[in-house]
């Protein structure tokens, strides 16, 4: 399947997460931290919540939540 990750389409299987897509990308970055420090998935369960990205238009949590076909992923750095 076809995930946009900052608009860039990125093939990947089925069952993979959105943290994981991240940890595979060139940066694992998924944020800037409100001092600009760079961020990304710490405990990947959802507690931390380093891992907040936008997906298809929508604050959510990269490490609880899978890709699937045709997925916009915007890191909001």
């Amino acid at each position: 399947m076809t995930v946009y990750l900052d608009r860039q389409p990125i093939v990947v299987t089925g069952g993979l997460t959105v943290a994981a897509l991240l940890a595979l990308s060139e940066s694992p970055v998924a944020r800037l931290s409100c001092t600009g420090q760079p961020r990304a998935s710490f405990c990947g369960m959802g507690i931390c919540q380093e891992c907040r990205v936008m997906i298809n238009g929508r604050r959510q949590l990269a490490c609880q939540t899978l890709c699937h076909e045709g997925m916009q992923v915007e890191r909001t750095v």
